[in-house]
């Protein structure tokens, strides 16, 4: 049995790492396509050495362009090696235009399609993530949801039970697992003078945030007004699109402490000691409500909504006003909440079912994989 691995964007490889952990961890044949989506595999290689993952066995470079144009690129790279290695299935994660391609490019070829952190719905179509997650799914044989939610909302959309699995959000293996690697390797906090509990966090990158002068000029101001009002330094690693549109727009940061993108060990780091996360990304919203860290989404929606639920996050909009206020209620919170992200073994639930796929080997649920000792006991779906 062969597994193929397609993935293009640092959050990916950061949320694959577990399951590619576990294919070797168990001996399954598997191998990564990196497509190149964000940055040149080159540029990524620090990141498979930081997290210790074994290099990408095929990087297509894809780069940037309209939607269209990089969907098609990776989308045809894909297709060539998938005819050239015939695996058995082939993974995606989350929504991003590699998920779209990779999964469109299997089914097209009628090899069964995994698609990890399956069902997370924004309902807002002006997202292009929204686009990829909904077709995604819709053309996958597996669809591992990442909570109960999740499933509901494949449910509805008609997406037969049998296909789905709950299996936890490989996120929380992640997080365990890296900070871990984090405890050895990472100096953020030494490096940029901090104290754990005495500053905040914040990050955006979000088109439709970043290339907008009113929105990312709203998101400046509720920072500066929170560095004023709250007296805690602001930390902002700014991601290149950022800084360059700031820029453009001629925003000014005061008070606010740009600092360059950090390696996931050093962010992972730096956030797991901040008092409050402020944020755009929906990755960050899963890491800080599993580290217990309150966090303020600078967004007017979310498919992260398990997080508002259990009262880890709220959501802001864009205002700086609203911003301010949202900080100060999750300052106000206690930090009891539950993670509601599963228990650390998503990544083993997925390679478990990968390994079964094609034997008689039956989907276990989550329940069957607490205290997990290697002897996974196979129940059959309902």
């Amino acid at each position: 049995m062969s597994i193929a691995i397609v993935l293009g964007t640092r959050p990916e490889i950061i949320k694959m790492a577990p399951v590619i952990r576990e294919c070797r961890r168990r001996g399954l044949e598997h191998f990564v396509i990196h497509t190149g989506q964000h940055y040149s595999y080159e540029m990524d290689r620090v990141f498979f050495e930081e997290l210790e993952l074994q290099p990408a066995e095929y990087n297509l470079d894809a780069g940037s362009g309209t939607h269209a144009e990089q969907t098609g690129r990776i989308m045809s790279g894909v297709e060539k090696v998938l005819m050239k290695r015939e695996p058995d299935v082939v993974l995606v994660q989350g929504d991003t235009n590699t998920v779209l391609a990779g999964a469109l490019a299997a089914a097209k070829l009628h090899i069964n399609v995994g698609h990890v952190e399956a069902g997370l719905r924004s309902y807002d179509r002006s997202m292009p993530e929204e686009i990829n997650r909904v077709v995604a799914d819709h053309i996958s044989d597996y669809l591992f949801a990442p909570t109960e939610g999740s499933r509901a909302n494949l449910l509805k959309e008609g997406i037969a039970a049998e296909k789905i699995s709950v299996t936890g959000n490989t996120i929380v293996d992640s997080v365990y697992q890296s900070r871990e690697i984090a405890s050895r390797k990472a100096t953020a906090i030494r490096d940029l003078g901090l104290s754990p509990g005495e500053y905040f966090l914040a990050t955006a990158h979000r088109a439709e945030n970043v290339d907008s002068r009113e929105r990312l000029e709203e998101i400046v101001r509720g920072l500066e007004l929170i560095e004023r009002e709250l007296g805690m330094p602001v930390i902002f690693p700014m991601h290149p699109r950022t800084r360059k549109m700031a820029k453009e727009f001629g925003l000014a940061l005061d008070g606010i402490r740009a600092v360059e993108p950090l390696g996931f060990l050093e962010f992972l780091q730096i956030e797991a000691c901040a008092r409050l996360v402020l944020t755009d990304s929906g990755g960050v919203q899963e890491e800080a409500c599993i580290l217990g860290v309150p966090c303020v989404t600078l967004r007017e929606n979310t498919e992260r909504p398990e997080t508002v639920d259990v009262g880890a996050n709220v959501l802001a909009g864009m205002g700086a006003a609203g911003v301010l206020a949202s900080a100060r209620e999750m300052l106000s919170r206690r930090r009891t909440w539950k993670n509601p992200y599963g228990n650390g073994m998503a990544g083993r639930m997925i390679a478990t079912i990968c390994e079964g796929l094609l034997g008689e080997m039956r989907i276990p649920t989550e329940s069957t994989i607490t205290g997990y000792d290697d002897k996974v006991q196979k129940i059959k779906a309902s």
